[in-house]
């Protein structure tokens, strides 16, 4: 797919947001990366990463009801498109298909 390329910092946090399914806002994507990756991320960076995504329609967002914990702000949720599955599963025949052209190493 032509223009569907994905750098490993958005497929780690679209595979995040996979993982997470309705739970997936910042915070939670951002302890996903740290928890799964042993990577602390800015959330600076993981916004940045979000508005890349949804604006190439890979992933998309709404906003969930007013919390009093929050003061009565609202989480964005996130999720993964179809467009961004097919990315993602592009990603990963590309790497294995490569992986599978190494020679054994013994």
């Amino acid at each position: 797919m032509k223009g569907t390329h994905i750098g490993e910092f958005q497929e780690i946090v679209m595979l995040s947001i996979l993982i997470l399914k309705e739970n997936a806002y910042g915070v939670t994507i951002q302890e996903e990366i740290d928890t799964r990756m042993g990577r602390k991320i800015s959330r600076g960076a993981l916004h940045t990463a979000l508005t890349r995504l949804e604006e190439k329609g890979f992933i998309s967002s709404n906003y969930g009801e007013p919390t009093s914990e929050r003061g009565g702000r609202r989480k964005r949720y996130y999720e993964v498109t179809n467009k961004g599955l097919a990315t993602l599963q592009e990603a990963k025949e590309l790497r294995e298909g490569m992986w599978d052209l190494i020679p054994k190493l013994t």
